[in-house]
């Protein structure tokens, strides 16, 4: 038999079944996406867009700022452009690896921006109550009383065209729901008992937030924050195609189709191409999305 006493023993035993318990979570969540296909798939696909747009030097076959006149809005499969040319002749699957990036920066870089600035506010607003959450879901409010593409256009009516001031407006935009989400998931933990012992043995405010609410709101902040993404793109796009978003000689999807816009009479396939890029792109996160939300589901 050990010479350690059960009483010594107690201690470690119970920050193991912690440590354990910790990361069982984590670890079902993985072994359901595991089992999930179609969020695997989505999955898989996302990623190699993503490579693909990050390292467009290396998969582009052209310079995409490089035009020719005879070889306008070929259609694809034409010799040397299997996407095709668009109104100016340059190859389309350069311009399309090219504009992902804008595209992707500004469908992800807003949504991170304001998770951490509406993740912080939405958990003060949960955790404190009374007039600091009054405070700031009135001022949230404010903001929610324009759609969201009304605001952005708006904001970067105001600031004017550019990426910075897209990702600016579209960060603005996504802090309200944000704020909320983190809010109404904050309220609903801040009531259980393991806060409440916290409290009592005289943890402060943000040690409880860090330690305590943190790790049990984070997963439906962030799958929130997964299908904002889509909806980012499409904003991002929409900014674009009325000349408010990115401007030449950058290029995005959505200044893509914008500038494709007329060729739609001449060859309307290689005017969708873009559009078919943002659609896919974003049925990718809604999809991921889901299956985030199915495998992080403490019910399952």
């Amino acid at each position: 038999m050990s010479d350690q006493s059960p009483i010594a023993v107690l201690p470690e035993i119970d920050a193991l079944k912690r440590a354990v318990a910790g990361k069982s979570y984590w670890r079902r969540v993985g072994e359901q996406l595991l089992r999930d296909r179609l969020t695997l798939s989505v999955m898989l696909l996302l990623s190699v867009i993503i490579i693909m747009v990050l390292a467009a030097p290396l998969f582009a076959t052209h310079d995409p700022t490089v035009g020719s006149v005879l070889k306008r809005l070929k259609s694809p499969g034409y010799p040397g452009h299997w996407l095709g040319t668009d109104e100016v002749g340059r190859d389309l699957w350069s311009r399309i690896l090219y504009a992902g990036r804008y595209s992707l920066l500004c469908g992800v870089l807003p949504v991170l921006l304001a998770l951490l600035i509406g993740g912080v506010l939405g958990l003060s607003a949960g955790y404190f109550g009374g007039t600091t959450n009054s405070i700031i879901m009135r001022s949230m409010d404010v903001l929610y009383a324009f759609p969201s593409i009304l605001l952005a256009v708006a904001i970067c009516g105001m600031l004017g065209s550019g990426i910075g001031n897209t990702i600016l407006a579209l960060t603005i935009t996504f802090i309200p729901p944000l704020v909320r989400i983190s809010e109404t998931v904050t309220t609903q933990v801040r009531a259980f008992e393991f806060v409440e012992a916290a409290r009592a043995s005289g943890a402060r405010p943000l040690s409880i937030m860090h330690f305590h609410i943190l790790n049990n709101v984070l997963g439906p902040i962030l799958v929130y924050a997964t299908s904002l993404i889509s909806i980012s793109i499409i904003l991002a796009a929409g900014l674009s195609f009325l000349g408010l978003g990115v401007t030449p000689p950058d290029t995005e999807w959505g200044l893509m189709l914008n500038n494709l816009r007329q060729a739609i009479w001449v060859n309307p396939l290689v005017a969708a191409l873009p559009g078919a890029m943002i659609f896919i792109t974003s049925m990718c996160f809604n999809l991921m999305s889901d299956g985030l939300r199915g495998a992080m589901d403490v019910r399952m």
